[in-house]
């Protein structure tokens, strides 16, 4: 069973430890530059290992635009040898669901982007309801989900 855990001064090496096949590396930032950006944002943000059993097999962060406001799904990634096992369905799953909890503040709609060549992620996202915005900056893609 797939679960998110914070991210912590415990476990952060694991998430530096995460790869993706090379032809993936230009689809999604590496957890060293998201921690980074959550210390920027961290009243508005949450970094999370996605976890299988006490192994990390991902990362994701789901961070508050309270501009907007909106909730916001930022670098999620599974390690390659994770990927094709439903890891990143079942945390796209977990991750709405903590959402839903609206943990920063209310809003019923939750965006992500992604590169347009990503077709496994562009697939994924539209299984669960998300539809593109019409958005898009260089070969990135803007799509959302309204929640109820």
């Amino acid at each position: 069973m797939i679960d998110l855990r914070k991210i912590t001064e415990e476990n952060f090496i694991d998430a530096f430890n995460l790869k993706l096949a090379p032809e993936q590396e230009r689809f999604v930032s590496h957890p060293v530059r998201s921690l980074a950006q959550a210390y920027v944002y961290r009243k508005q943000c949450q970094p999370f290992g996605i976890y299988e059993g006490d192994t990390m097999v991902g990362y994701v962060m789901v961070i508050y635009d309270y501009d907007i406001p909106e909730y916001d799904i930022w670098h999620m990634m599974i390690d390659v040898s994770g990927q094709g096992h439903g890891y990143g369905r079942a945390a796209l799953d977990r991750v709405l669901e903590y959402i839903r909890t609206k943990p920063f503040g209310p809003s019923g709609r939750v965006a992500l982007t992604c590169n347009r060549d990503n077709i496994r992620a562009l697939s994924l996202y539209k299984s669960r309801g998300f539809t593109e915005t019409g958005e898009a900056e260089e070969d990135e893609i803007e799509l959302s989900l309204t929640m109820r």
